[in-house]
């Protein structure tokens, strides 16, 4: 019988897991299994996966959910293909595909030609079939009533877009590897380049393979979570998603005022931005800032 969690009993182990999300399977179903496994009190994930989409899902434990902004911030890598000559009304493989014009004139330079306008910050729209809200109310709600529906572009970031695979034909596909800021939707890149091409486009498989330090190699399969030791061994300190951020170390004495959310004076004195604190033993205490006035360490997130 797996561990349920109490408000009043011991805290599970604080960190990140690195799962390699199976295809099929919701972000939320894998959030829900590892709860229930290891009775912890907190559990989310950094960053939706779709059902069809697999890979790099890291899974936050206890106070480690503290940190989901700061993960979901962070570059992260996807392989896509995308389907050439036909469009659909979720800009996937989940929806039915409408013929648009045959792609078999479309040529691997034609791809790379038109990818590498995807490159910089760009304006998007994300998919009708998207979380995205409308009027208090998200986009794909709308869409499942008939509401004809499309989000207002937004600007997001594409680090590089570059064309591993191409196969040609009636039923063309482009593989392509795209590293990207958040809120990049993968499925308006296909949908949009297709209509560059004059053939429609569409989504099929789609890996993320990279998330901030996270990768799909170090990633755990997850029939090889069975228990709640399976997940607290291959636990990752929760700083892993802070990779950026510059670290200080607390005394005894430290730690206590800033669990008190007081300001301390630490040697050497860190730079300007957001700093960690961790203490003696090297866990991660509290996220902050310093006051160059003060020359204080001032907490603004701590951890418990």
């Amino acid at each position: 019988m797996p561990p349920h969690p109490s408000p009043d009993g011991p805290r599970f182990a604080t960190g990140v897991l690195n799962v390699n999300k199976s295809a099929g399977e919701t972000s939320f179903s894998v959030v829900n299994r590892l709860r229930r496994l290891t009775g912890a009190h907190r559990v989310g994930h950094a960053g939706t996966l779709d059902p069809l989409a697999t890979g790099v899902l890291p899974v936050l434990f206890e106070s480690a959910t503290r940190l989901a902004e700061f993960a979901l911030k962070l570059p992260k890598t996807y392989v896509a293909d995308i389907h050439l000559g036909f469009r659909t009304a979720t800009d996937d493989a989940e929806a039915e595909q409408e013929p648009v014009a045959d792609p078999s004139d479309v040529g691997a330079h034609d791809v790379e030609g038109v990818l590498s306008e995807f490159s910089g910050r760009i304006l998007q729209h994300p998919p009708a079939y998207s979380a995205v809200k409308l009027g208090g109310k998200r986009a794909y709600a709308l869409a499942r009533a008939g509401e004809a529906t499309r989000p207002a572009a937004r600007e997001v970031e594409v680090y590089s877009a570059r064309l591993l695979d191409f196969k040609p034909g009636s039923r063309a596909v482009a593989r392509i590897e795209v590293r990207c800021g958040s809120g990049t939707y993968l499925r308006s890149i296909a949908r949009d380049l297709g209509e560059r091409l004059g053939v429609g486009g569409y989504l099929g498989r789609l890996a993320r393979t990279v998330y901030g330090p996270l990768t799909i190699e170090t990633a755990v399969p997850p029939d090889a979570i069975d228990d709640a030791d399976a997940v607290r061994d291959r636990l990752l300190p929760a700083e892993v998603i802070l990779p950026e951020m510059e670290r200080v170390r607390l005394n005894v004495e430290q730690e206590a005022q800033v669990r008190q959310g007081r300001a301390v004076r630490v040697l050497p004195e860190p730079g300007p931005g957001l700093v960690r604190a961790h203490d003696a033993e090297g866990r991660l205490i509290a996220l902050g800032h310093t006051d160059p006035l003060r020359r204080t360490f001032v907490p603004e997130k701590v951890l418990s």
